[in-house]
């Protein structure tokens, strides 16, 4: 304790103590050193690996698409043994054009309808001069053939033979707004006007005999319009149908010299 007038003891400072550092482990290096080269031999093992398998990888894939490319060149052949190529053919058309129909061939004409009226007086024995009309006018007549009608294949030395429906045709279109008449020979003892009058009523009659007239003119150019709407079916239906060429036969043509006489379904 001390005393009024004495100095005071000195004040002992202790030196600031410093924390322990901590002391790195002898095995850490060592053991990254060993990660990083297993890391190394195993990434460069792999590479050899895959280098060494790519041939025999390559090779399976290989004759795998070939076993695939066989199989699908069988498909059409398949399909007439299992029966089922006229019923698919049917379904396709028949949902790809939205109709029963497949329009095959359209014939524009410039048609002249003639009405010629022949009268006499005393039974006969005096004739009275003829009275001659003349209507024109363009006319298209469109050709077809049913889809839901028989169609028969039948596949013979990589041909496919198809005996189609009879072409049929719509009525006639007439261009009424380029239609004209003229009378050709007129006569004093006739009417005219109910001669006009008979041709304007017959010319509908008239067109449809013409239509049927021209089924032959049609029919060539509807064969080729039916085997290249097969040919495209095949083609999309089966992945060999391009190697397969398409002949179409009508149902009330004969048969050819060549080929099947007449396409038996297969079952």
């Amino acid at each position: 304790m001390s005393t009024p007038g004495s100095n005071p003891p000195p004040v002992q400072t202790s030196a600031p103590v410093s924390s322990p550092q901590p002391r790195r482990s002898a095995w850490a290096v060592p053991v990254t050193c060993m990660v990083i080269v297993l890391i190394l031999v195993l990434g460069a093992l792999y590479v050899f690996k895959s280098c060494r398998d790519l041939p025999g990888d390559t090779l399976t894939k290989a004759a795998k698409l070939a076993s695939q490319a066989g199989e699908t060149l069988e498909r059409v052949a398949a399909a007439f043994k299992q029966g089922t190529i006229t019923t698919t053919f049917t379904s396709y058309a028949t949902t790809l054009k939205g109709s029963q129909f497949l329009q095959i061939a359209t014939v524009s004409q410039d048609e002249i309808f003639t009405q010629t009226n022949e009268s006499s007086l005393a039974y006969g024995y005096i004739p009275l001069p003829d009275l001659i009309i003349e209507a024109r006018a363009p006319v298209a007549y469109t050709y077809y053939l049913d889809l839901n009608d028989n169609w028969e294949f039948t596949i013979q030395d990589g041909v496919i033979y198809v005996l189609a429906p009879d072409i049929k045709y719509n009525r006639p279109s007439v261009d009424v707004s380029r239609l004209t008449y003229e009378v050709k020979k007129d006569s004093h003892f006739r009417s005219t006007s109910k001669a006009m009058q008979d041709l304007k009523d017959s010319i509908t009659w008239m067109t449809l005999q013409k239509a049927k007239a021209n089924i032959g003119l049609a029919r060539e150019t509807g064969r080729k319009q039916t085997e290249e709407f097969v040919q495209n079916w095949l083609s999309k239906q089966f992945a060999d149908g391009k190697n397969y060429p398409v002949k179409v036969r009508f149902r009330s043509e004969p048969p050819p010299a060549s080929g099947p006489s007449l396409p038996q379904k297969q079952g």
